[in-house]
């Protein structure tokens, strides 16, 4: 058989893969030709006919394109000793040369004739062949001869997506003699000059990297050809991989007792601390500021019960560690049909001009790009805006997504997100692997660009909507032009049937879905929506579980669902896990995190210590469910989870029954679990397109009927229900399916079944998430926290303070929307499986906001001490003081602990702290009044989309941006204040003599303390030019006029006595 030869009519080379009756001869070129390291392609000589050489100082061998590349979108510096790159003569001007003092060539800029502007040219047009993908993905390179040959090695077959040496570019002329270069996989790529010593100590790295990561299955299913290992053998090897493939998928990492033991003791040492500080401060009133003692009393009872709802379910915190290479032995064997679940991803947008169009569509390409079975992914973009621009901008995603999957699943790059993929510097040394890579991957990028400018531009196109409203290419109106009264759409983009990428293979479903909206109908905002994602993909897909993520929170992981299939598929916890949740990660905010929008501490200690009860809260995004769980069914539970005494259980431990009352009662819980809601049963008689051939048990335990008033009358649905494993029911037809799909989108679908009472996302508040998970949680599921090394997901921030303090105010909104309703936990699910301190971490989620009551309150009163000369505590003795020294310090001992376990850095913790502070003094406030109004009153407030608008004016622009809003006047008030109350008492002290200096210092210490917790939002008023908008200095002052008139008039702490005797008193002239 003859070699493979490979080539182009664009290519004047040929590349020609060395069979084995080739001559040993090595290929017909100067062994002193120099090698750009970067793009593999001869460096080039100069006009004095010398060597190129880009760096001055190590004359590391760089090419003159790669060169001029680097300067101009690079690092601008030599990738060995990463000296910055001197302006050659010729090259065009960047940024930073002007500080060199090198004579400048203005008059070549842009001309380098001699002897170098037609390899430019050259060049230039090598490039232009990869990147004009439109033109060349439709003809792409042949093979001219053996097609369909295997070819192993590192040297892949030449196509536009994988060139793996070149020379020169341009037509292939048949005058011209063709050069070929024989490569032989079988040898060192450095044989040919395509690498140094350097570079060939990365290369090998690398190779050891993957060699551990990848696992020699093929290796242990070897059909007993060739010896065998002595003492190992390939039957032993299949019985190892056997016994590996039986290990657990995940184990926990309990957290270290040297750690957790001094936390827990001090934790117990603060409580009694606290309760004899409480004692004392109810037991030693201040006579002479009777109020101001009182109110600061109720004030730290309520600090000390926030406190303990905060700190005992922090009790157990646990880490956990997956084992990906377990989960592919189990199922995903390497040649073998992958037995891994189906999962269906959710987005979801809303206004795509608060909600970038290219956000969303980084989001879904990371999606699509997946390190996951293609036919085992979908994506669903739910638009609940019903946006032609949405539309649209899928659309072009869908195109993109056909190159740019290829690339990401080639080069195993992460992330797999262009926009943020791009925005990283690349290291050749470090990360080049393949000798094509950065010449793809520059093709890729200005494809990418491309991309970007194609999306822009229908951005651009929807800012003005036009009078007749927007029509799609064909003619026909656009049917959501009315947001509010629209039909439901589905579009198909990607898929079984939707075209395959650049290199002919199959790509993930992507499926646009915009549920019907008619006026009259509650649509329930963001949960509604995703309660039809959920019959949608339940009747197209039917993934056996569902992951969620918002439009801005791209797969910064392209494992992050074999991670979370570590949990969800493990025997040990699949049957009883409703959702895996991940930490959220954040790109583009500011270096301090001015206004803790990372929220590190409850990412990283709250939900840790969750996961060591029943698993954390449920934040909204980056969560993957179970989809039996979001059916509203009970979990699957263990022996020792049917235990009865939950609350004993969960606080002193299980106890031990005798074995016949305990099975006993365990076989009734089960027969009940059944019954009543394990899995649903239908009469497959009554149900036309549903499944044939179900278990007569459970078709006689659930009617048809009562189905229908569960799930709502959808046959095709409901028999979908049935696959615990997912998949479509074999008997469904397919043609049916889009039909039945825009039937259970349809805005009445709902009406009088138990979406969003007991099935689906939980109505009822603005944040559902909360709610959602709680349901599932007192029916006594279990979730888990998932914290890979390398994040999962990531996403964007309101980084400017009028945007975050809205996010915080929605958030607060809905905890205390749920205070007010039935499903509060305080009352609700007592009947259930709920832990007794896993009860306690909701009740903190919902009362919270109403700390911000007691917290105003209290950091207005140094100011008041100040300006009336009194305080809050009286004079107290030494052993007093020791108890107020020790609250400090165990206060401080507990959080230095919970940093050192949990591994948070001190300043994310003070940043946590302050933003407590300024949120509590403004957005909790406004929540508790509007929550008031909402519940008691029927006032709604509208839900405002957290804008997500890019940083196109420099980098953290937006932090500086200042946004009128009413939020803003009670913390700058409580600043007023005590600046004004701070000058007061110094200036009263210098009056009064150095007696009145002790006293002051208490009242200072307080008064500074609150400032250096306002000091972030300080800084946001004052913004980037030191400025605040008058109309914040004016409601701020006259607020703080008003209370410290009404103060003197009403003069609470002077007796009517005093009073008496100071209007008797006669002045000079009496």
């Amino acid at each position: 058989m003859e070699a493979m030869v490979t080539g182009s009519y664009k290519r004047n080379e040929l590349v020609r893969i060395r069979h084995d009756s080739d001559s040993a001869s090595k290929p017909s070129k100067s062994l002193n030709v120099q090698t750009c390291q970067i793009c593999g392609d001869t460096v080039g000589f100069t006009a004095s006919g010398d060597y190129f050489v880009a760096c001055n100082e190590c004359a590391f061998p760089v090419c003159r394109p790669c060169y001029e590349y680097e300067r101009k979108d690079g690092n601008q510096c030599c990738p060995q000793c990463k000296t910055r790159y001197r302006r050659h003569k010729g090259s065009p001007r960047v940024e930073g040369d002007d500080d060199e003092n090198d004579v400048d060539d203005i008059e070549n800029e842009f001309n380098y004739n001699q002897g170098d502007a037609s390899r430019r040219r050259q060049w230039q047009g090598d490039d232009s062949d990869i990147s004009s993908s439109r033109r060349e993905s439709q003809h792409p390179v042949p093979l001219l001869t053996n097609a369909h040959s295997q070819v192993s090695g590192e040297i892949p077959c030449a196509t536009p997506d994988n060139q793996s040496v070149r020379t020169t570019s341009g037509p292939l002329d048949p005058r011209q003699p063709v050069h070929v270069r024989i490569v032989d996989p079988s040898k060192d790529l450095n044989s040919y000059g395509l690498g140094h010593v350097d570079w060939k100590e990365r290369v090998e790295g690398w190779k050891l990297k993957q060699e551990k990561n990848v696992l020699p299955v093929s290796s242990r299913y070897s059909e007993g050809k060739g010896t065998d290992i002595e003492g190992t053998g390939s039957n032993g090897e299949e019985l190892q991989m056997v016994d590996d493939a039986r290990q657990p998928l995940s184990r926990v990492v309990p957290i270290s007792s040297s750690q957790l033991t001094p936390y827990r003791v001090v934790i117990i040492l603060r409580l009694i601390i606290l309760g004899i500080f409480l004692q004392y401060r109810t037991t030693h009133p201040v006579k002479d500021a009777y109020p101001l003692w009182l109110t600061s009393v109720i004030c730290e009872i309520w600090f000390a019960l926030s406190w303990l709802l905060d700190q005992f379910p922090k009790w157990s915190p646990i880490n956990r560690e997956t084992y990906l290479e377990r989960l592919a032995l189990r199922y995903d064997r390497e040649g073998e049909p992958s037995q891994l679940a189906p999962v269906d991803v959710f987005v979801s947008t809303v206004d795509p001009l608060k909600e970038p169009p290219l956000i969303t569509a980084n989001t879904v390409l990371s999606i699509i790009a997946v390190d996951y079975p293609v036919d085992k992914v979908s994506c669903y973009v739910s638009d609940d805006g019903s946006a032609m621009l949405t539309f649209e901008a899928l659309s072009e995603t869908a195109e993109f997504a056909k190159k740019w999957v290829p690339f990401c699943k080639k080069h195993n790059i992460e992330p797999r997100a262009p926009e943020f993929y791009f925005a990283h510097k690349i290291d050749y040394l470090k990360d080049k692997i393949q000798p094509s890579f950065v010449k793809e991957r520059r093709a890729m990028k200005r494809e990418y660009e491309e991309f970007k400018v194609r999306i822009n531009a229908l951005v651009a196109k929807a800012q003005k909507v036009p009078e007749e409203g927007w029509t799609m290419q064909d003619g026909t109106p656009w049917p959501g032009n009315n947001p509010r009264d629209h039909p439901g759409m589905i579009q198909v983009f990607l898929g079984h049937s939707g075209g395959l990428d650049t290199d002919g293979n199959e790509l993930p479903r992507l499926v646009y879905v915009s549920r019907e909206k008619r006026p009259g109908f509650q649509h329930h905002k963001k949960a509604g929506a995703m309660n039809a994602l959920i019959r949608v993909s339940a009747v197209l897909t039917n993934g056996a579980y569902l992951l969620n993520v918002d439009c801005d929170h791209y797969f910064n992981n392209s494992k992050a669902l074999k991670e979370a299939m570590c949990f969800m598929m493990d025997p040990a916890y699949g049957k009883k896990t409703c959702y895996i949740q991940f930490p959220q990660r954040f790109d583009g905010i500011d270096l301090h995190d001015r206004y803790a929008n990372r929220n590190i501490v409850f990412f990283d200690i709250n939900l840790k210590g969750l996961d060591g009860i029943q698993g954390p809260v449920y934040v909204g995004t980056g969560c993957c469910f179970n989809r039996q769980a979001l059916y509203g069914y009970d979990p699957v539970l263990t022996e020792e989870d049917l235990e009865p005494n939950i609350i004993v259980k969960s606080c002193c431990g299980s106890r031990k029954k005798g074995k016949g009352s305990n099975k006993k009662y365990i076989d009734k819980r089960r027969a009940m679990q059944r019954t009543e809601s394990t899995v649903p049963i239908f009469n497959v008689e009554d149900v036309d397109d549903g499944v044939e051939g179900y278990d007569e048990k459970r078709s006689l335990l659930m009617s048809q009927k009562s189905l229908e008033k569960r799930f709502g009358q959808s046959p095709v649905f409901i028999a979908a229900t049935f696959m615990e494993q997912g998949g479509i029911p074999p008997t469904t037809n397919p043609a049916n399916l889009l039909k039945e799909a825009i039937h259970v989108i349809s805005c009445g679908y709902e009406d009088k079944t138990e979406w969003g009472k007991e099935i689906g996302w939980i109505y009822g508040s603005v944040t559902e998430d909360i709610l959602t998970g709680f349901k599932m949680h007192a029916r006594g599921w279990i979730s888990i926290y998932c914290m890979p090394p390398r994040p999962a997901f990531k996403g964007s921030a309101p980084i400017n303070l009028s945007d975050r303090l809205n996010q915080v105010l929605r958030w607060a909104l809905g905890s205390i929307e749920i205070l007010l309703s039935r499903h509060c936990p305080i009352w609700y699910g007592y009947n259930g499986r709920l832990r007794l301190l896993e009860r306690i971490a909701y009740i903190n989620t919902i009362v919270y906001p109403l700390t911000s009551i007691p917290l105003i309150a209290y950091c207005m009163l140094p100011a008041f001490c100040l300006l009336t000369g009194k305080f809050i505590i009286p004079e107290i003795s030494n052993l007093a003081s020791m108890w107020f020294i020790l609250l400090f310090v165990s206060i401080f001992a507990t959080g230095i602990l919970e940093l050192r376990w949990s591994g948070v850095s001190i300043e994310d913790w003070w940043r946590n702290e302050q933003f407590w502070v300024i949120g509590g003094t403004s957005a909790h406030l406004f929540a508790v009044f509007q929550g008031l109004l909402k519940v008691l009153a029927g006032i709604d407030t509208n839900f405002t989309v957290t804008s997500k608008a890019s940083d196109e004016d420099g980098d953290f622009a937006e932090l500086y941006v200042f946004k009128w809003t009413s939020l803003l006047i009670p913390p700058t008030t409580v600043l007023i204040v005590n600046l004004v109350g701070i000058v007061a008492g110094v200036s009263f002290a210098i009056n009064s003599g150095y007696q009145s200096w002790g006293p002051l210092f208490g009242k200072l210490f307080f008064a500074i303390w609150v400032i250096a917790h306002l000091y972030p939002f300080l800084k946001g008023l004052l913004g980037r030019q030191n400025r605040t908008p008058t109309i914040v200095i004016v409601w701020s002052i006259l607020l703080a006029s008003i209370f410290s008139l009404l103060w003197v008039r009403i003069d609470p702490f002077t007796s009517s006595s005093t009073k008496r005797a100071a209007n008797g008193q006669c002045g000079v002239n009496c």
